[in-house]
């Protein structure tokens, strides 16, 4: 099943594969799909915003059994590296997890803050892996790498099923459709962010540069 209609139009075809999706990250591969970085830029800008709008408002975020007391000392995208790395999930599970990911907070209400991405995240990969995959890593090893016990991992897993409905077809149009979108606006802030950083790098390699004191020569 792991397929879901990669081999479509030729665009699409160049999209699955500029994405990493047509490889495997169980082949031995070292490098990382395309797919992680543009992602993990999707759900931070996210997570920033609504932390935003929290800070600016009396509402207050609804605890969820995917909050934890604080946030995680990995980052999204060090987390999502992580996950790539141990579990050989196929890397069309990342796309199908942002997608009940989404499903989920559309159902609930909820948000994605600091709090709470880390907990969704390992858990929509592991049901995604689990339903697309031929071979999937158990509810135990995939909680070591998402730094949860395995009572946690089950926990976690029956709510977000329980609270998608069982929904976990995704159709080939949604599938690219959530492509095409983390490509537009995973590149997008990918690219503002690199930006920023250059000029960052500016502004501190400016800051420690002294002007040579020039003497008079002609004194």
């Amino acid at each position: 099943m792991s397929g879901l209609g990669l081999k479509g139009k030729v665009d699409e075809s160049d999209l699955y594969e500029a994405l990493g999706l047509c490889q495997f990250s169980g082949d031995g591969s070292q490098e990382t799909p395309r797919i992680l970085p543009l992602l993990s830029c999707v759900l931070e800008k996210s997570v920033r915003r609504n932390e935003k709008s929290l800070e600016g408002s009396r509402r207050k975020d609804e605890i969820t059994v995917f909050h934890g007391s604080k946030a995680p000392g990995l980052s999204i995208r060090q987390y999502l590296d992580r996950i790539l790395r141990y579990s050989s999930c196929s890397n069309s599970c990342f796309v199908v997890a942002h997608i009940y990911m989404d499903r989920y907070l559309q159902t609930t209400g909820a948000r994605l803050t600091s709090l709470n991405i880390h907990r969704l995240l390992i858990t929509s990969i592991l049901i995604a892996a689990k339903f697309l995959d031929d071979d999937c890593l158990d509810n135990a090893y995939y909680a070591k790498v998402g730094g949860v016990s395995t009572a946690e991992m089950n926990r976690l897993e029956m709510k977000l099923l329980f609270s998608l409905d069982f929904r976990l077809y995704v159709t080939p149009e949604i599938f690219r459709k959530y492509c095409y979108k983390i490509e537009k606006e995973g590149s997008i802030e990918y690219h503002r962010l690199e930006k920023d950083e250059i000029k960052r790098t500016t502004v501190g390699y400016t800051h420690r540069v002294h002007t040579p004191q020039m003497k008079c020569t002609t004194c």
